[in-house]
């Protein structure tokens, strides 16, 4: 094995273990081979970009099932493209149903004033989000807080925590799943 296959084994161990300097080195090492990867296949960067925050935070996810006699990039590579056939299904599905029931989805849109009732759900709600918010761990709760309270750009955001922005989407969209898991968690 070379130094650079021993450095980056020892640096998924770490990451493994938690250490969020390790998640940061694996992501700038990566990234642009799985960004560029799906810039070629969707040709529109938007998708490949929120492709690319998807595979990372599946990957970092599901890390603990990485098996080290595969290359980590292939890994990734491997996960992107199903992030993506997953994407273009979804897409399809949508047309699909969209496309029967035309008429009804105009009824919908039709009435969206909310009433007395709905008013109270939402604060009721949002004070509901706002307790789980809380427990998350700091560095979530700020980047939640700021992109969507203070409604800043990930740029914006990269800049006010001194990070990467590629860093700021992932640790942005893994604080969406640690909400969900707990707000899904209360539910049940």
């Amino acid at each position: 094995m070379d130094k650079n296959q021993d450095k980056l084994l020892h640096t998924i161990a770490k990451a493994k273990a938690g250490n969020q300097i390790a998640y940061s080195s694996l992501l700038d090492s990566f990234w642009g081979d799985v960004y560029s990867f799906q810039l070629l296949r969707t040709k529109n960067e938007n998708d490949a970009e929120d492709i690319t925050v998807q595979t990372f935070s599946k990957a970092f996810d599901k890390l603990h099932t990485y098996d080290e006699n595969y290359s980590f990039k292939t890994w990734l590579i491997t996960i992107s493209k199903n992030i993506h056939v997953d994407l273009i299904r979804k897409r399809k599905n949508n047309v699909f149903e969209n496309s029967d029931n035309g008429s009804e989805a105009i009824k919908k849109v039709l009435d969206v004033s909310p009433s007395a009732e709905d008013q109270l759900i939402s604060e009721q709600n949002l004070t509901t989000l706002l307790r789980h918010i809380k427990n998350l761990k700091p560095p979530y709760q700020k980047v939640i807080n700021l992109r969507y309270f203070n409604e800043l750009s990930y740029a914006e955001i990269a800049l006010a925590l001194n990070e990467p922005i590629n860093n700021i989407k992932v640790k942005l969209l893994r604080a969406k799943k640690l909400l969900a898991a707990a707000i899904k968690a209360t539910k049940s």
